[in-house]
């Protein structure tokens, strides 16, 4: 394989941290090579909240990817969420010193970074600036205005905001645990790249990301990003309020959730029990589903109507603004049994479960085409598009001895030279010594 020819994607989650390694083949879809995935016992509602387990955890997976993949890796791209992002709206512009000439690529560049000097609150920094339409010379809805001749060039900006130190810690733990931080990119934005259709980018569509700690939302309409919010809550809580409710332990609440889970109550009948064995020769606990459910299906209506309320911030009831697409869930959490239903029946919205596997070559691995690695899917997809190579340290060293060898041939080469003009100068001294003799 040639060395730097493949990208990482890291997706450090409450519940599950995942290295993905892979390249893009010859049709443009996304080979992985590697994939490794570790409990993550570091992060907290998707921040992380202790250094020395989350960079263990991330050692984990790197790990389990790079003897999966057979070579080691180096840059990685790394997800951001947790309740500390914010987004906001900004129009800025800029007035270009040459109207005569056509805007380019510069131009665009300049109107963003002028977004990313904008004076944040104390202790946030700008994650990303999305720009969603330009103005030229007062020409409204300009989607793309490269090559166009004016003098103003102004654009509505997306702009995520985060906290300083949250990035910072994310940073930190990526550098202790050997590896480069590439790029940081906002998870919802990632998720919707893995299982989001252009085609429905452009009809309008809400993605929801269920995770363990957070659930991430990101509304696109006309292909471009509206909205984001992340709120935290996420499967977890389902976990805590069965382990409380049923007053058993958190393993066998998480295995009743998978197993037995569902998110409508009438879909159980009231003698369906399942009996989950007592801890330490106690006696084992006997639990009817319609209950596991009742249970289940108050946290995950919470959870929607949260969601649903930032829809309606965006203005879905507006017809301008109308998602045609609906909703598409993805994330662990979108396994739950009859969640679809639900959320239909919450919002009155088209939905769809969202798998990553439409950018995946066809010989991809089933277990990666499931919605628990959308966020890591599109954060390869993301290192990909970006060019964001993941060079094995190990190599950069070798090819830093290879580069000194290389120089010390060099130098001895020219220490030869030199030597044979002195031989050269000595043999003619010589000989003007014995002829004047």
């Amino acid at each position: 394989m040639e060395q730097g020819n493949y990208s990482v994607g890291l997706d450090i989650g409450t519940t599950k941290i995942v290295a993905i390694i892979g390249r893009e083949n010859e049709y443009g879809k996304i080979e992985v090579l590697g994939i490794g995935r570790s409990k993550s016992l570091g992060v907290h509602r998707g921040v992380v909240n202790n250094i020395t387990q989350t960079i263990k955890s991330i050692q984990q997976a790197v790990e389990q990817a790079e003897v999966n993949a057979g070579f080691k890796i180096g840059s990685v791209v790394v997800g951001i969420a947790g309740q500390h992002i914010r987004s906001l709206q900004h129009s800025d512009y800029i007035t270009r010193a040459n109207s005569e000439e056509v805007i380019n690529e510069d131009d665009l560049d300049k109107l963003c970074n002028q977004v990313y000097k904008l004076v944040m609150l104390p202790g946030e920094e700008i994650i990303h600036v999305l720009p969603q339409e330009y103005k030229v010379d007062g020409q409204a809805e300009i989607k793309q205005p490269i090559g166009m001749y004016g003098g103003r060039l102004e654009a509505n900006f997306h702009v995520v905001v985060g906290q300083v130190s949250s990035i910072k810690n994310i940073g930190r733990c990526i550098k202790s645990a050997g590896l480069d931080l590439g790029n940081i990119t906002l998870e919802p934005l990632a998720s919707s790249d893995a299982v989001l259709s252009q085609e429905e980018k452009e009809a309008g569509v809400a993605l929801i990301d269920i995770g363990g700690g957070t659930t991430d939302l990101a509304i696109f309409k006309d292909g471009i990003i509206r909205h984001t919010a992340v709120i935290p809550f996420g499967g977890n809580v389902i976990t805590e309020d069965i382990k409380e409710g049923c007053s058993i332990i958190e393993k066998q609440a998480e295995l009743l959730k998978m197993k037995f889970g569902s998110a409508w109550p009438g879909e159980n009948k009231d003698n369906e029990i399942v009996s989950i064995p007592g801890l330490r020769g106690r006696e084992p606990k006997e639990i009817t589903l319609k209950n596991l459910s009742k249970i289940i299906h108050a946290r995950v209506v919470e959870i929607v109507e949260q969601v649903y309320v930032e829809i309606k911030n965006y203005g879905h009831e507006e017809q301008k603004k109308k998602l045609i697409a609906g909703i598409v869930l993805t994330g662990g959490g979108s396994q739950l049994k009859h969640l679809k239903q639900l959320v239909e029946y919450i919002t009155g919205m088209d939905t769809r479960i969202g798998y990553p596997n439409e950018h995946l070559a066809g010989d991809s691995d089933q277990e990666i085409a499931s919605p628990l690695y959308a966020t890591a899917v599109g954060l390869l997809m993301n290192a990909i598009e970006n060019g964001t190579k993941s060079v094995s340290k190990e190599k950069v060293e070798e090819e830093l001895v290879l580069e000194e060898v290389a120089e010390n041939l060099q130098e001895n080469k020219t220490l030869k030279e030199r030597k044979s003009v002195f031989d050269v100068w000595s043999e003619k001294l010589k000989d003007f010594l014995d002829n004047a003799e």
